[in-house]
């Protein structure tokens, strides 16, 4: 009986130990095989050096050099109209012919008695040598011919203003007037505006009176045209200080010779400042944010390979998706750009053969 106990037992032992060894042998085969994960792939970019010219940000309007809503300055109907709205037109250019039939006729009499009051007048001048005419009817003749000669002036002055000319070259703008409709001295006809020059009025505060001075460049934005500046010069800076909001205002002048700057557009004003020192730059993508500061992480080269290590770094300015780097790094360091999420101190990283993103060329 103890025997069969003793063999029961013997073979339970080598039973459970022959599981136990192979499921040892399964774990240690498998442990093996298992390979530690590849590097992540970052993306890299270099820190770099570049010139960014200071300036001052504001915002202003646009305004024409000349605007003005075209009027007549004698009554009359309007005969013809030699426009058509949104025409552009030369100084002097003829718009709008009033009906001036009435003073015409009135000019033929004037006419008339301007040739008599000649014939008088040099018939005397002609008696007077001889003693033949008085000097009193003389005076007299020449006195009406002066009257004669002034009343034709005037009625042709008269009829001058009833043709209505552009005062100067622009645009036009609709047309307000019909065929054969009355005008009253001052009516509006149509407007017109110049729009080659054109001005940009903008204000700044009173603490950068020292660095403005008129032909400073000055480059605007408009929502018209996204992506497109306009560059012109400071031509005019307010002599005085506006005591209400302590602004000083100025007047920049545009070339404008494609007409895109319309009067009354909104404009956001850059002011150009001298040049100062390249800065560090970075794209806004290598940047971590944190409350306690800001981080990138730096790619090294050990004796393993490629690593990363977290650096604080100080930022400033943001220009069209690129960061100022004031401290930290250094030109030329190269800086993780996209894949920070997944990284820590030390760790080996792969890195992305492509540019950096923002920086590739996309393909239609």
């Amino acid at each position: 009986m103890l025997k069969r106990l003793l063999f029961v037992l013997v073979l339970l032992a080598v039973t459970v130990g022959g599981v136990f060894g192979w499921k040892y042998l399964q774990m240690q085969q498998a442990a093996a095989a298992r390979k530690p994960p590849p590097p992540p792939v970052v993306a890299v970019t270099e820190a770099r050096q570049e010139d960014w010219r200071p300036f001052l940000r504001t915002v202003g309007t646009v305004v024409a050099i000349a605007g003005i809503d075209v009027t007549n300055e004698v009554p009359g109907k309007v005969r013809r109209i030699h426009f058509e709205s949104g025409d552009a037109v030369t100084e002097g250019q003829p718009l709008l012919q009033l009906d001036d039939a009435a003073d015409r006729a009135e000019l033929e009499g004037l006419v008339a008695a301007q040739r008599l009051a000649q014939l008088k007048y040099d018939r005397l001048a002609q008696l007077l040598p001889n003693k033949s005419a008085s000097k009193a009817d003389y005076d007299e003749a020449r006195a009406l011919l002066d009257v004669a000669i002034a009343a034709g002036e005037a009625k042709k002055a008269a009829i001058a203003k009833k043709e209505i000319r552009a005062p100067f070259a622009g645009r036009l703008g609709i047309r307000q007037v019909d065929l054969g409709q009355y005008l009253a001295p001052g009516s509006a006809i149509v407007p017109l505006e110049s729009l080659a020059p054109i001005y940009v009025d903008f204000s700044l505060p009173e603490r950068h009176l020292a660095t403005l001075a008129s032909g400073q460049e000055v480059q605007v934005a408009v929502q018209a045209f996204p992506g497109e500046t306009f560059t012109g010069r400071i031509t005019a800076v307010s002599p005085g200080i506006d005591q209400g909001t302590r602004n000083l205002r100025l007047r920049a002048t545009f070339q404008n010779a494609e007409h895109k700057l319309r009067p009354g557009m909104f404009a956001e004003v850059r002011v150009l400042l001298p040049p100062q020192a390249p800065v560090l730059t970075l794209p806004a993508t290598a940047i971590t944010y944190a409350p306690y500061g800001d981080s990138v992480f730096v790619v090294e080269t050990g004796e393993k390979g490629l690593a990363v290590q977290r650096r604080q770094v100080e930022t400033g300015e943001n220009r069209a998706g690129r960061v100022s780097v004031t401290s930290g790094l250094k030109a030329g360091d190269r800086v993780v750009s996209a894949g920070q999420v997944k990284l820590r101190n030390g760790m080996a990283v792969t890195v992305d053969d492509q540019p950096v993103p923002g920086e590739r060329v996309k393909t239609p």
